[in-house]
């Protein structure tokens, strides 16, 4: 019974990411930090636990397959508005980054992000002002990345859609998608 009363006081964190390995040592990591974690890994599979048992906190992969971790951000929104969302990508961009806090994330985080940093981007009320903003421009190479994916996600995320909005060939914009973004 007593173990019973501990699992309903530990806040619950539904963790979203298709990558199993990732999933098993964050949940790990997060139990030990206090959270009661459900796994899921994909936007279907989270959206039946969500509705289940609606999450205080919740860690959401930006690619997962089939549907963007955007979508899911909606969802979780609907279902409770006091949902504290981090979204983690390995493809970090502006235009997600601000897609996501529009939908209602409370932060974004780029891959790799350990617990702790996890954790504090969960708890954390406003922005960082011990990050010390960029002093040189942002390069061409990466601003064409921001582009593409800001295009992208004006279209849904239809690869078909926004190549022909950026005037390019479907598998052009598939080869470019498939590289990791440039980094600063």
């Amino acid at each position: 019974m007593q173990l019973e009363t501990e699992k309903q006081s530990c806040p619950s964190l539904l963790l979203v990411d298709d990558d199993k390995t990732f999933c098993r040592v964050m949940a790990r990591a997060l139990v030990k930090r206090g959270f009661r974690v459900v796994q899921a890994r994909d936007v279907d599979s989270a959206m039946m636990l969500a509705e289940a048992d609606p999450p205080d906190y919740a860690v959401v992969d930006l690619k997962l397959p089939v549907h963007s971790g955007l979508e899911l951000i909606k969802h979780l929104k609907k279902l409770d508005g006091n949902t504290r969302i981090v979204m983690l990508t390995g493809f970090a961009s502006i235009a997600t980054a601000v897609g996501a806090i529009r939908l209602g994330a409370t932060h974004y985080l780029a891959k790799p992000a350990d617990a702790d940093e996890i954790v504090a981007a969960l708890h954390r009320e406003a922005g960082d002002a011990d990050v010390p903003p960029l002093s040189l421009p942002i390069s061409v190479d990466r601003l064409k990345w921001e582009h593409i994916q800001t295009v992208l996600a004006d279209n849904g995320n239809n690869i078909s859609a926004a190549a022909r909005s950026l005037n390019m060939h479907r598998r052009t914009l598939q080869r470019k998608l498939s590289k990791h973004p440039v980094r600063e």
